[in-house]
């Protein structure tokens, strides 16, 4: 399997940033990390070898992305605007330095989002975000409501970095003309701890006139990545 590691100073976080290339060719899939995850976790998580022959015949190409989750959502030390700051920065690597870099290696005109937990928020988080440039998503096991992190404090980035306020009132027909062209996918499971949260979140876009598919597993599936690597195969 082609794997291409690489790292680059980003300007807009202020620091080196890391990632790594799995595959030739196919659909490009830009790989969120769980909460405060690594670059390196989906391969170290047996998920890059879970899908191995699809990327070696050049179906899918994964971008596995580094995060910056301990600077923001998950940073103790600093106040809550701070958090949301951070987080818009890095909505500013991925769309203004990772997307361009995806799209030099990769023309195909389809562009997936995919993440487990905190990396499902993400996922779809930038994939509802900016539809014109995300086609697909796949977001296992993911929260979104990110209001819970920061212990009350609101702000108008808070509210377009929490796709049940944002979505909840999108008017905009611009949006919907594109979400009604792409596919989202919410996987969770019965055991899951964030099994309410993807159903409110399925209720927010079936309302709104998104399409979504949500799967619910049973057969005792819960939060960890042996039942993400059976999604994973299912539904790529």
């Amino acid at each position: 399997m082609h794997r291409d590691y690489r790292k680059w100073f980003s300007p807009r976080l202020g620091r080196d940033m890391e990632l790594l290339v799995f595959g030739h060719g196919g659909l490009p899939i830009l790989v969120f990390p769980t909460s405060c995850g690594r670059f390196f976790e989906f391969e170290d998580r047996q998920m890059v070898a879970t899908i191995a022959d699809k990327i070696d015949r050049g179906e899918m190409q994964l971008f596995c992305v580094d995060s910056v989750d301990a600077e923001s959502w998950y940073n103790r030390d600093v106040p809550p605007r701070w958090k949301i700051a951070r987080q818009v920065q890095y909505e500013g690597y991925i769309m203004q330095e990772v997307v361009p870099f995806v799209r030099q290696l990769n023309h195909n005109p389809k562009f997936a989002t995919m993440g487990c937990s905190f990396g499902g928020y993400h996922a779809l988080n930038f994939a509802l975000r900016h539809p014109d440039v995300f086609t697909a998503c796949l977001s296992m096991s993911g929260a979104f409501d990110m209001t819970s992190f920061l212990h009350g404090y609101f702000d108008e980035d808070v509210y377009f970095q929490t796709p049940p306020l944002y979505l909840a009132n999108q008017h905009d027909g611009w949006y919907f003309e594109r979400y009604h062209r792409n596919t989202y996918i919410l996987a969770t499971g019965h055991e899951d701890q964030c099994w309410d949260a993807n159903e409110r979140m399925a209720r927010v876009m079936r309302e709104k006139g998104v399409p979504v598919r949500l799967d619910v597993w049973g057969d005792g599936t819960g939060h960890d990545w042996p039942w993400w690597q059976k999604m994973m195969c299912v539904y790529l």
